[in-house]
């Protein structure tokens, strides 16, 4: 009854229209009230009926609100969508640039940029006097190249989002716009469901410390399970997942009430009965073990690229696990750096603002690291956090990423409008919610092709910052190519901003005091055997 009140609206009209037609009867003046309320009942379901808006099918009649407050300009638009800063993680400008993309309309605008380009913090990218010609936008880096079953994947694909956090529908449109457009879909550690296996998009396959869908009973990691969903041709890498940028170190309970069937099935658990994803791991407890499960899951799942996701922490831990690549010779294919600001559905409002590093100082401690060792080659960096326009691509290939992956940006595409509700199974628009009567306003196909444009018209725009460059592919950004103001008189590039390791400097016997900070105080005291450092002398 409670999913059935959207519709008060459209049911009040109808109530008046009937009592306005009987009115009539009576007083010929009522025609009008009833011709008026008429008119509402065939908008409310017309509104229930279309398929482009999310909102009018949850919201017939009073959703129409919504656009109008948005059309009205510029105080109210002001007031309603641009000042609530502390509660919407995205300004008016990101999110209208990706609707405008998705929905595949011009993303012009007039009139200049309305950014403060002489306020600290403020960044763009050099153009050249000679601008190059890229003949496609279909951008893609080979990971695994040395492997049995290499991937070679799109530099801007969809970031973990766990089926049971997003619906059923929400999971078929992303996935099935990844198979329009030929990028990954991360399953999230929710585990592969029957959504993501019934468009047949490609998946990368996240394994949390819940070992969902290849876990025993007791919540132990089983290798016949793994093996059940590793083994299918759909799912090309396979990610273990560390720690996520929204709650790093922090667990996660899902409710009896909310593990549905469909998704025990997809998590390999009892339905109605409370799952637990413990803060860490049971398969590994050391760097060394680690790699060693990196090596096992690659080779039970035939040979396809196996790596991990990570959000920086301790400095150490991490460094410790680069000692161990060097002491085993174990690599990861890939590491993917989450960052602080990366979301979540709920977490803890400390964890969301005041635990974890941010993706920018986490991308460039991984990539240093790499890079002072001499395994940059050989192992690929994706990179997530708050990643939605072209241009946060090229800052973020800039500082030395492979590629992206983006989580909001394609729940914008969905149709998102960061109500703040995905905790609450009451989404407006049938992204986060379980509820088969709001999630039925997610219409699949309409979305998914918004999603597949989305993902089409960002490579577009990316492409056309590279020629304006005077670049050919990607892969040639340096932090040289991003300008950052410093104050109103001081701009530098990246270059200068950030320290940047030689190639083989940690291996030297003062190369970690090269850049200072980190690797100067941590790196000589982290061990192989242990995410705990060695004793400072």
């Amino acid at each position: 009854m409670a999913s059935l009140s959207r519709f008060w609206a459209l049911g009040l009209a109808g109530a008046l229209c009937v009592i306005a037609v009987v009115g009539w009867m009576f007083a010929w003046l009522h025609g009008f009230f009833a011709l008026f309320f008429g008119v509402l009942v065939l908008l409310g379901i017309r509104d229930v009926l279309q398929e482009h808006h999310a909102i009018l099918r949850n919201y017939p009649i009073i959703g129409h609100f919504r656009f109008l407050f948005e059309e009205i300009r510029p105080e109210i638009r002001q007031y309603f969508i641009e000042s609530d800063t502390e509660r919407v993680p995205f300004s008016r400008e990101q999110r209208a640039i990706v609707y405008q993309r998705a929905k595949g309309v011009l993303d012009k605008r007039p009139f200049g940029s309305k950014a403060d380009v002489y306020a600290p913090g403020y960044e763009w990218m050099n153009h050249s006097m000679t601008p190059s010609s890229i003949a496609s936008h279909d951008f893609r880096v080979m990971v695994g190249g040395n492997r049995k079953q290499p991937y070679s994947l799109s530099l801007f694909n969809v970031s973990a989002m766990s089926f049971g956090a997003l619906s059923p529908n929400a999971v078929l449109a992303l996935n099935k716009g990844a198979k329009l457009g030929g990028f990954a879909h991360d399953t999230g550690e929710g585990s592969v469901s029957r959504y993501h296996r019934e468009p047949g998009g490609d998946l990368i396959w996240e394994l949390g410390s819940g070992y969902f869908g290849a876990r025993n009973p007791d919540g132990t990691f089983s290798e016949e399970r793994f093996m059940n969903n590793a083994l299918d041709p759909q799912v090309k890498m396979i990610e273990i997942k560390m720690s996520q940028g929204a709650k790093p170190g922090h667990g996660g309970v899902l409710p009896a009430p909310k593990v549905t069937p469909e998704i025990a099935e997809a998590r390999g658990v009892e339905p109605w009965k409370t799952v637990e994803s413990p803060a860490s791991h049971s398969a590994f407890s050391t760097p060394i073990e680690l790699l060693q499960f990196i090596d096992r899951l690659r080779n039970l799942s035939g040979g396809k690229p196996t790596g991990f996701k990570l959000a920086i922490g301790h400095p150490w831990e991490f460094f410790a696990i680069v000692k161990a690549m060097l002491q085993t010779g174990i690599v990861p294919d890939f590491i993917v750096v989450d960052g602080k600001e990366g979301g979540t559905g709920a977490a803890p409002a400390e964890f969301m603002d005041r635990a974890g590093t941010p993706m920018q100082d986490g991308l460039m401690l991984v990539h240093n690291t790499l890079v002072g060792v001499g395994l940059r080659e050989q192992i690929r960096i994706g990179a997530a956090g708050k990643i939605v326009t072209a241009f946060d691509m090229a800052r973020t290939l800039a500082l030395g990423a492979d590629w992206c992956n983006a989580a909001r940006g394609f729940m914008f595409a969905l149709g998102c409008i960061q109500s703040m509700s995905c905790h609450t199974d009451r989404c407006p628009t049938g992204v986060a919610t379980q509820d088969p009567l709001r999630q039925r306003a997610l219409v699949v196909p309409d979305k998914a092709q918004r999603v597949f444009q989305f993902h089409q018209n960002t490579l577009e725009a990316l492409r056309e910052l590279l020629q304006s460059a005077g670049l050919q592919h990607p892969s040639q950004l340096r932090p040289h190519h991003i300008m950052h103001r410093k104050s109103a008189e001081t701009i530098v590039p990246l270059s200068e901003l950030h320290c940047m390791l030689e190639p083989g400097a940690l291996l030297a016997s003062d190369g970690a005091k090269q850049c200072g900070g980190p690797w100067a105080q941590w790196w000589e005291r982290a061990q192989a055997a242990h995410f705990h450092p060695l004793p400072q002398a």
